[in-house]
């Protein structure tokens, strides 16, 4: 995997209470690098381990040379009032309020690069136009990242005991050209008074380490585990779609509904042995992961009954997915509304 320690060299990051970020992203990811490299199977490489300036783009370059699994980026946050806890972002076009303030101030670094006109083809940090169209690179990697993402906030909250202010999508140039899960994490608001003077303190920034470091620990865990019942990603109904669900047609044409029942780094045969004895199973390979379904059919009460069958067979957090006439996945509850019989 590749850490990244944000800023650096003459980029200082915010300033807030006369801290410098640049200095505190480098403490925790050096500390989340070095409880990492004790476990015997991963291999961390760092975009910088002093204070040295490495432009945006090189950032990533890196992650994709090494054909690295997982890319964290780490950062410190800043705000104009008291504001305070932890965010992680992933990749997305929610660049509205908030998410885009953020993504404005991480991104105008390019500004601090040279020949940074011909290294982002004109992009403009201030511009929402601008951050909606650079994703597309990233999307295939979006739903790990988003598992990663659920567990470095869930263990801000339990382990490091910090406020959260939750999992974010906005469109990071950081993580645009990274062909593997990536994450962006603010782990607080250097502004805030109380916040800012915890992550200077070498406890503070331990804490908000081991919480990272255990995070990417469980997502290792549950990506290398042969396949059993933990999912990557959910697939959830709208409220409406739900409520009149069974006013809808059962079968529809030029849509298939197939029932994900795991998501693995372990390319295995579609042998029902490897399966706890389901049988119909097809994958699908996604990046470096391998998707794996139960079933295929039109009817969607038929593929409620797979589910079910799944279920029983152990995996508890199967959901089903719709595939259009290209063969292309689409939504479910937009699958269920357009479709036709």
């Amino acid at each position: 995997m590749v850490l990244d320690a944000g800023h650096g060299g003459h980029d200082s990051g915010n300033l807030g209470n006369g801290y410098k970020e640049k200095n505190i992203a480098l403490n925790v990811t050096l500390e989340v690098g070095k409880e990492l490299e004790k476990n015997k199977d991963i291999k961390v490489i760092y975009t910088r381990k002093t204070d040295v300036f490495i432009e945006l783009h090189e950032r990533a370059n890196i992650a994709n040379r090494v054909d690295a699994d997982l890319f964290v980026s780490i950062h410190c946050n800043a705000h104009s009032s008291q504001a305070s806890g932890t965010e992680t972002f992933v990749l997305g076009e929610k660049n509205t309020g908030r998410n885009f303030e953020v993504a404005k101030r991480e991104n105008e670094v390019i500004f601090l690069e040279d020949n940074y006109e011909q290294h982002y083809e004109g992009f403009d940090p201030s511009s929402p136009e601008s951050t909606i169209a650079i994703g597309i690179e990233q999307e295939v990697y979006v739903e790990q990242s988003i598992v990663l993402a659920r567990k470095i906030e869930d263990n801000f909250i339990n382990k490091a005991k910090r406020k959260s202010r939750g999992l974010k999508q906005a469109s990071l140039l950081v993580i645009r050209n990274t062909y593997m899960p990536s994450v962006l994490i603010e782990v607080g608001f250097l502004t805030n008074n109380k916040e800012g003077a915890y992550l200077n303190t070498k406890s503070g920034q331990s804490k908000m380490a081991k919480a990272i470091k255990d995070a990417v620990l469980d997502y290792k865990k549950e990506i290398d585990q042969n396949v059993g019942s933990s999912i990557l990603g959910s697939e959830k109904l709208d409220t409406e779609t739900v409520e009149t669900l069974e006013n809808l047609p059962l079968v529809y044409e030029g849509i298939t509904f197939k029932v994900q029942i795991a998501a693995s780094s372990k390319d295995l045969e579609t042998k029902s042995y490897n399966f706890n004895g389901l049988s119909d199973i097809s994958k699908l390979k996604v990046g470096k992961l391998y998707k794996y379904f139960y079933g295929s059919t039109s009817d969607y009460n038929k593929v409620k009954q797979l589910q079910e069958e799944a279920k029983s067979k152990g995996y508890t957090s199967s959901f089903v997915v719709a595939y259009n006439k290209k063969g292309e996945q689409i939504e479910l509850d937009e699958a269920l509304k357009s479709a036709t019989n």
